[in-house]
């Protein structure tokens, strides 16, 4: 069943560090009634425990639906299963390169290529560095066939005073990207 707003988000958290933006993104889009599925990899598991000391299920409450990154069978890895947008938060290198070759063995993979074959937007926020130029140019071709990348790096106008901020920055970008108002920032208003 579709949530008021009418927006259907697949989120994927892979094992990269940074899975703080992936929680803060299911947190906020909870906050706003919208209709999350998320997948978790399984490395990204053992970060959750790393970082944040949570466990999967933790961010499985805050999500509507909720599959096996093993799952081929998931309604999100056929195109007829219709989506808004895939999130792919923090997004790891190896992600990235299997998306960027059409490699997809789990079903992060598959919905990111369904999102992709439909024409839907397919946000990818990475955090690594530095960065390969074999991962500039994986990354240079998927922003070349449509691929939104934010990079989680934030900004530092809007005078941040704590993690949180920091985070809320980076979550508040990729709602800029996929048409959600929110106030996790002050936007820059230009003139110093």
């Amino acid at each position: 069943m579709r949530c008021l707003n009418n927006m259907r988000l697949v989120v994927a958290i892979t094992g990269a560090s940074g899975v703080i933006y992936g929680k803060r993104l299911l947190e906020v889009l909870k906050e706003k009634n919208v209709e999350t599925i998320l997948v978790i990899s399984k490395q990204a598991e053992k970060i959750l425990k790393m970082e944040l000391d949570i466990k999967r299920e933790d961010l499985v409450k805050l999500a509507a639906k909720y599959y096996d990154s093993e799952d081929m069978g998931a309604p999100i890895s056929s195109g007829s299963f219709k989506f808004d947008a895939m999130i792919i938060v923090p997004c790891s290198m190896k992600t990235l390169a299997s998306i960027a070759c059409g490699i997809a063995s789990n079903l992060i993979v598959r919905a990111a290529d369904v999102a992709i074959k439909e024409g839907r937007k397919l946000i990818l926020v990475p955090r690594e560095a530095p960065l390969s130029p074999i991962h500039l140019r994986n990354m240079l071709f998927l922003s070349e066939i449509g691929v939104i990348i934010i990079p989680a790096s934030p900004a530092f106008y809007h005078k941040p005073k704590t993690v949180k901020d920091l985070v809320d920055f980076v979550v508040g970008r990729i709602l800029d990207v996929i048409g959600l108002k929110h106030e996790l920032y002050k936007p820059y208003e230009g003139n110093f």
